[in-house]
């Protein structure tokens, strides 16, 4: 059953709200770094991508895991576990990375514990992201889902607008100071959230077994769902991945200058998303239901897009980056709201688990498809290929109609 969050000071929204938008800042003061660095270690673009990759990885197929445990022993303790796991490993490669800065770790062995570093990270820390949205779902009633939604969101995109400004400017001490600082965030994220954060399921229900879930598989509306969670991000995560890349290439810049301007860029990224996110989607969440908004975001996000590579200079490179910012604003709370809605209060963190290995599986491949195209098709590829399969879903998404439980009388 859940539980009803206990009388407390403090509304737990806001609570889960601060605790995710001081992980997401914790992660994304790395954007900017992340590219330089590792052609600071002499690694090449495809061998860089794995590192998001290999972290995707280990998401993709814990994620569900951690999201049915979440519904036996509770929301708390499988959160904070996310919270010290990403902490953890994000500190230890850093340590790995300062050594191969020093040159006392070259080659294959500084990449291959690069690599195992990430994948531990990822295992530990995709605890966080479902058993935050199936608290989120806890705290909300159904009317109310895309908006609280979106308020996870809204966190996660004032992360990326503060993060890689903060990124940017920490880089200053050394493109390895970001990832410590990181690292000692989410320790601190992990003590507020033990002290602040209310429990909002009680210990000991059953979770859903693989059984259960492969039930929710068959669901044609869950299923296109989750696949549109997965190829949306794998778009998005293959536009990431390439864009310190292609500034520094087309605006012919150093490392440092790269880490600067990129963070700067999505710092206004982020601050419109974060914007929609936490304004727009609200009304819009009311007036729609998650069909149509799921819809509008793969259209915006697509032609930003295209528009991508058309840019040659920072602010037309940014204004393409704030448009893709808005659509996936739009998109992704939308997509959450939806397979929310789609299934039962005890099923709630086994959806937000298959949920998670979806975006997990996106940003598994993204990466190295992404930055395999980069390397090999030219600069536009990444854009071109991801815009492209935005529009793509648009299109299933039109044809299918995708229904889910009514809210207030309305379907999807």
């Amino acid at each position: 059953m859940t539980a009803s969050p206990p009388r407390q000071r403090g509304n737990p929204k806001l609570i889960l709200f601060l605790t995710i938008f001081i992980a997401m800042l914790g992660l994304s003061v790395l954007f900017p770094i992340i590219a330089p660095l590792g052609r600071q270690l002499g690694l090449s673009e495809t061998q860089i991508g794995w590192f998001s990759t290999a972290y995707s990885l280990a998401q993709f197929v814990f994620s569900p895991i951690w999201g049915s445990r979440s519904e036996r022993v509770g929301r708390k303790p499988v959160l904070i576990l996310g919270l010290i796991g990403f902490s953890l490993s994000f500190g230890l490669f850093g340590v790995l990375a300062l050594l191969g800065a020093k040159g006392l770790l070259t080659g294959g062995a500084l990449f291959a514990l690069l690599v195992a570093s990430r994948l531990l990270g990822g295992v530990l820390s995709s605890a966080t992201l479902p058993t935050a949205q199936a608290m989120m779902a806890d705290l909300s009633s159904q009317k109310d889902r895309t908006a609280a939604m979106g308020l996870i969101g809204a966190a996660f995109g004032l992360g990326v607008v503060f993060g890689p400004a903060l990124g940017a400017l920490l880089s200053g001490f050394g493109l390895t100071a970001p990832i410590f600082f990181s690292a000692g965030l989410g320790l601190l994220t992990a003590l507020a959230a033990l002290f602040t954060l209310p429990e909002t399921r009680q210990a000991g229900t059953a979770p859903a077994h693989s059984g259960e879930r492969r039930a929710l598989l068959r669901q044609p509306a869950i299923l296109l769902f989750l696949a549109v969670s997965a190829l949306y991000t794998l778009a998005s995560v293959g536009m990431e991945q390439t864009i310190a890349f292609y500034v520094q290439d087309t605006l012919r810049l150093s490392a440092e200058q790269t880490a600067r301007t990129v963070g700067s860029m999505l710092a206004i990224f982020g601050f419109l998303a974060a914007a929609v996110q936490g304004g727009a989607m609200r009304p819009l969440g009311k007036k729609y239901a998650p069909g149509p908004l799921i819809a509008a975001g793969l259209l915006v996000m697509g032609a930003g897009m295209f528009l991508l590579p058309l840019g040659g200079h920072y602010w037309t490179i940014t204004a393409a980056l704030g448009v893709i910012g808005v659509g996936s604003a739009i998109l992704g709370p939308s997509l959450s709201a939806a397979l929310s809605l789609s299934v039962g209060p005890d099923q709630q963190g086994a959806v937000a688990g298959l949920n998670s290995s979806a975006l997990a599986l996106g940003r598994m491949t993204g990466p190295l498809l992404g930055t395999g195209l980069y390397q090999t098709a030219g600069h536009a590829a990444p854009y071109l290929l991801s815009g492209s399969i935005l529009y793509v879903l648009l299109v299933w998404t039109l044809l299918a109609r995708p229904r889910v439980r009514p809210v207030e009388g309305r379907q999807v």
